[in-house]
């Protein structure tokens, strides 16, 4: 072998190689440029190793394809700026884009919530067959107040956040099945329904909607949004469009991922609503008005950061740099 022949031809490849590995973002094209320029160099080492042993070229072949391997197989490290990212254009981007699907599931789910506890108002018969007279009782008079306020503040808001956070997990994870979600939605709905018809009735409406609108408007909403987001999982691979039905699926659950990410944070605020504002000395109107002020914040987050990051070109879904990595291998 002609080393120096060897050498003169491929400097160019393995210094455009080394450039590639030195930098700390590559688009989709140069993540495969830097693979396929790292399994020519491995040949290279192969060939000079095996018919001109020179130490200096092994060495420097070596180093050169440790780090090109390290870089492909990089995993992304925490940054300040990767979180001023996500929270102002990913994740409201992906809200945007996805607002039909859960604004559709928002509207469904009110009417239909209102429609049966207006059903169960006027329908008795059904609060018997659910309770007895003392347990209702018991619910409308002490129960349903008593819940906001019998554990600490700082203890009941983290439990709340982290119940509401598994239901909103499962309206996702289920999402790719559809009528899980249905059912669960159903499950909270009713539940809320069934228990404002009992309120009602007894003369309690005041108390119901003045503990249940300043947490539940925010909480609800992100629910509704889990669940939309779920749902159109599910649609993902029965009308994948002009995808494959894998990577269309794969393209919504990184989407469905940052959604669920960044409804953690949605849900640890009305926890603290819940936990600190709904039971509170403050007058009805002003804990009422911060749960409005709280949803409003959340549309107007959406509906601005999230039309502006999507017009910019945002989807919500990782970096095309992300969304096929593999790592490179020699021999």
């Amino acid at each position: 072998m002609d080393l120096d022949a060897l050498v003169g031809r491929r400097r160019a490849d393995w210094e455009r190689l080394d450039a590639l590995s030195r930098r700390r973002r590559l688009t989709g094209a140069e993540a495969d440029e830097l693979l396929d320029r790292y399994q020519r160099a491995a040949t290279d080492l192969s060939a000079v190793r095996s018919g001109a042993p020179d130490a200096t070229v092994v060495s420097y072949l070596s180093t050169l394809l440790a780090r090109a391997r390290g870089r492909a197989s990089r995993v992304p490290t925490f940054s300040w700026a990767g979180v001023g990212r996500f929270l102002a254009e990913d994740f409201p981007a992906a809200l945007y884009r996805l607002r039909w699907w859960w604004g559709v599931t928002a509207v469904v789910n009110v009417v239909v919530g209102l429609v049966l506890g207006w059903w169960l108002v006027h329908n008795p018969v059904v609060e018997n067959s659910l309770l007895s007279a003392e347990e209702v009782q018991l619910l409308v008079n002490v129960q349903f107040e008593s819940y906001y306020s019998e554990n600490a503040a700082s203890s009941f808001s983290t439990l709340v956040w982290v119940n509401n956070a598994w239901v909103a997990a499962r309206c996702i994870g289920m999402g790719v099945l559809g009528l899980p979600v249905v059912w669960v939605l159903w499950q909270n709905i009713a539940n809320v329904a069934v228990i404002g018809s009992l309120m009602h009735r007894h003369g309690r409406a005041e108390v119901f909607w003045g503990l249940i609108t300043p947490h539940g408007l925010l909480e609800l909403m992100a629910i509704f949004v889990a669940a939309g987001v779920g749902l159109r999982l599910f649609w993902a691979w029965v009308a994948p469009g002009r995808r494959t039905r894998l990577a269309n699926l794969a393209a919504e659950g990184r989407t469905a991922a940052a959604v669920a990410l960044g409804l953690v944070l949605v849900l640890l605020l009305s926890g603290v609503i819940e936990g600190f504002v709904t039971p509170s000395p403050l007058p009805t109107w002003a804990r009422v008005g911060i749960g409005v002020a709280a949803l409003l914040l959340f549309l107007a987050y959406v509906f601005t950061l999230g039309r502006r990051a999507v017009r910019a070109g945002a989807t919500g879904d990782v970096g095309e740099d992300l969304q096929a990595a593999s790592a490179p291998s020699s021999g």
